[in-house]
């Protein structure tokens, strides 16, 4: 029956009961029963959303002074953030919290414009008070009676910063009730958000989370120190504690549910396409603050905002050893075992750390400015490894490559890659001594060789991180030499590159590191033109690649009785590092979430030509680039390859091969030809067309077969004047479109929806933004 709005005693039912956690409203209020209340009674659905946001709001205005007001706004926080869900999931109701509450009024009459706020807004805002309420989610300054407590309204929330670090140095005393208080907080703020799960993904960018935009404005007035907070919280963690073994087993963390949720409302709140960014606001005109005058307009959502005018050095130096630190305490390694805390937010955190370097691009040059950079490399090339042969940690793969990607674009992080690699990561990669950029070729060949299937539209990624490192790259181990041409092996057999459009692609990317390495670090590398020499039959081959029908059929042949060759080019590779463990594939069952398609190489990234100065200047894209986007990228599985070639040149593949009456595509001569000509071979030749004969001379004259004479040979030699006029570098910097902005809102939401599983908030509800699957 339709209960009437004023019959307060049916009401407080829901939230006057002391004793409750989270779990219990979760358990009390069942799925089935929300939904047949909003089926058959809606009216009464509709008075409790509005009557528990009533009581927020009465919390906020009080100040929540006694133990039964903080009591009922908990209690309406955990009811509405059970309910929620359940008002997203169908779409007559989606604008139910935008329309205002009737007779929401005083006298029940006429409104007055205080109570014509939309639900959502008012709910909003209670929320962001509370989060500064003094002795509830903040220490409170005055120590005094009730009489003169804080008026929660004249506080000045700036100076209530949950924590230092950006913007504020003062570090509050740790206090567990307030960090559950916020816990709960954000955990609503996160359900409002999460609207979003329940929308299809869309290539607009332009729908933007009403949600978000509206807690993000300047209708917001604690936008700047939430934010702050969030940040400061994130980045200010330290998980090991006071350094005391076991220390997280005897004593509840109640930080670190907080920095879980901090980091996971943060990433949602700057959920922001910049490829659109800068644009005007909905009504046509643009935000910014009077500092802003000279500058383009800046986007109006403020945490975007904030982010991308952090500068100050100490500010950066705050956040980047935050993060670093974080990242890399899944690879502490302790004597004893299970006696450091291990955090599980990585995921997050990634997501966090692309973000910073995506909209603020001093927080980018800073990383790169030292070595730095190499504690936020080393752990991301442990996930990628630890996860390559799990298939539920696609998105993980994903984030990971993005950011090297990101990092790649900029001649700095090549340098830095330079560094010696002493730190002893266990990882279960072949034993080397070298630099971290043979700890990165050696990881990359680990998941190209030996990852699941699903990666495949990720090898074009990983080779243009290489090739963008390559001229920069001093002495490669023989290890990371041998791992290349092995690639390179693999990459060109016929019946790879035969059987399918864009293969050839891959050997490209190699050959164009080779040439950056020949022609502009010849001189350390000798290892790797070694292992070209030895390799010498992989070039040869290439240069010889048969172009007629037969010849091609006959390779396609090949894969039937052969599978893909990934010889063990020498015997170190069997010895793993030590206390490393193989990467496992998920276990069956594993819940995963989908992921939409990620936009080809070549609409990912934009080529840029390094100058004589070392200033990049960025080249006019290819005609292919410029015909228009292709089809949006519909919710594929994570498997799907990217859209590969921009469509011109899609059209030219098709035309030159012809497509069989089943629609597959086959290789036609001409086609062969179209790239095979193009195969950037002439430096690679011209080595070894001087230097085999002289390795061969060596060998005959000395009789030798040791490979320590050839190397010192090749150190003092040169080819100075030998070698063709050295090609420009060629970068290919990362660029910001909107299929990326899609991908990482499902990406991020599908880590948010599958971490949140203690109370499971959005389990069994129908979310459309991506599916949920089981491995």
């Amino acid at each position: 029956q339709p209960v009437e709005a004023t019959d307060d005693a049916f009401w407080d039912q829901f939230w006057a009961d002391t004793a409750t956690s989270v779990q219990d409203v979760f358990a009390l209020v069942p799925a089935a029963e929300i939904r047949a209340v909003r089926e058959e009674s809606p009216s009464n659905l509709a008075t409790l959303c509005y009557k528990a946001v009533e009581k927020l709001v009465q919390g906020a205005e009080s100040g929540c002074h006694t133990e039964k007001e903080r009591q009922i706004v908990l209690n309406c926080c955990r009811l509405l953030t059970r309910i929620l869900p359940y008002i997203f999931e169908d779409p007559d109701w989606r604008g139910f919290f935008w329309s205002t509450v009737p007779g929401a009024g005083q006298g029940g009459g006429d409104e007055d414009d205080k109570n014509a706020r939309p639900l959502a807004e008012s709910l909003l805002l209670a929320v962001t008070d509370l989060l500064f309420c003094p002795d509830f989610t903040v220490q409170s300054h005055r120590r005094s009676t009730v009489d003169t407590a804080e008026d929660i309204h004249s506080i000045d929330s700036c100076e209530y910063i949950w924590e230092a670090g950006v913007g504020f140095a003062h570090s509050p005393q740790p206090n567990y009730i307030h960090d559950l208080n916020r816990t709960e907080l954000l955990k609503l703020l996160l359900t409002c958000f999460s609207e979003a799960m329940y929308l299809p993904p869309s290539s607009d960018s332009s729908n933007t989370n009403p949600w978000v935009q509206f807690f993000c404005s300047t209708e917001n007035r604690h936008a700047l120190p939430l934010f702050t907070s969030l940040l400061n919280v994130v980045c200010a963690y330290d998980p090991v504690g006071y350094g005391i073994p076991y220390n997280h087993l005897l004593f509840s963390d109640y930080r670190e549910p907080l920095v879980e949720e901090a980091a996971q409302v943060l990433i949602v709140t700057l959920d922001y396409d910049s490829s659109t960014s800068s644009s005007p606001t909905v009504d046509g005109t643009t935000t910014g603050t009077a500092m802003d005058d000279v500058d383009p307009p800046r986007p109006d959502n403020l945490f975007v905002n904030y982010l991308s005018r952090i500068h100050r050095e100490e500010d950066f130096q705050f956040i980047l050893k935050g993060v670093a630190r974080l990242l890399s305490n899944p690879l502490v390694q302790t004597y004893l075992p299970n006696s450091a805390k291990k955090i599980q937010f990585h995921q997050e955190l990634l997501v966090l750390f692309w973000k910073l370097c995506d909209f603020n691009k001093q927080f980018l040059f800073f990383v790169l400015k030292s070595s730095d950079v190499l504690d936020i490399l080393v752990p991301i090339l442990y996930f990628l490894n630890d996860a390559r042969a799990d298939q539920s940690r696609v998105g993980l793969m994903h984030i990971g490559v993005f950011i090297l990607l990101l990092l790649s674009g900029e001649r700095n992080f090549g340098v830095r890659l330079n560094k010696p690699y002493s730190v002893r990561v266990p990882m279960d990669i072949p034993v080397f001594t070298g630099t971290h950029a043979d700890l990165l070729i050696i990881v990359f060949h680990k998941i190209i060789t030996s990852g699941h299937q699903r990666l495949q539209p990720l090898f074009d990624c990983l080779l243009t991180i290489v090739v963008n490192v390559s001229p920069y790259l001093k002495s490669l181990s023989m290890v990371a030499a041998n791992k290349l041409l092995h690639l390179l092996e693999a990459f060109s057999t016929t019946w790879f590159l035969f059987s399918a459009v864009q293969n050839h692609h891959l050997v490209f990317f190699l050959l164009e590191v080779f040439n950056n390495i020949i022609q502009y670090q010849f001189d350390g590398n000798s290892n790797l033109v070694y292992a070209v020499i030895r390799k010498r039959n992989v070039f040869y081959q290439l240069a010889n690649l048969p172009t007629d029908s037969q010849s091609i059929q006959k390779g396609l042949q090949r894969k039937k009785k052969t599978p893909e060759p990934i010889s063990r080019t020498n015997s170190q590779d069997g010895v793993s590092m030590e206390g490393s463990r193989p990467a496992a594939p998920a276990e069956p069952g594993t819940l995963k979430t989908s992921l939409v398609a990620t936009p080809g190489i070549d609409r990912l990234t934009e080529r840029s030509q390094v100058s004589e100065d070392g200033t990049m200047r960025s080249l006019e894209p290819e005609a292919s680039q410029l015909s228009p986007e292709g089809n949006p990228p519909a919710a594929l599985s994570d498997g799907e390859p990217w859209s590969g070639e921009a469509s011109h040149s899609r059209r030219d593949q098709r035309r030159l091969s012809s497509a069989s009456s089943s629609g597959q595509w086959t290789p036609t001569p001409d086609w062969v030809m179209s790239w095979k000509s193009k195969l950037p071979l002439q430096t690679i030749m011209r080595l070894l067309q001087v230097l085999v004969p002289q390795v061969e001379k060596i060998c005959i004259d000395k009789g030798l077969t040791d490979e320590s004479e050839i190397l010192k040979f090749l150190q003092h030699g040169t080819l100075v004047g030998l070698l063709p006029v050295p090609h420009p570098i060629l970068i290919r910097k990362y660029q910001a479109n909107s299929g990326t902005a899609m991908w990482f809102r499902t990406y991020m939401w599908g880590v948010i929806y599958l971490r949140n599983v203690d109370p499971p908030i959005w389990y069994d509800t129908d979310v459309k933004l991506f599916e949920i699957q089981r491995v």
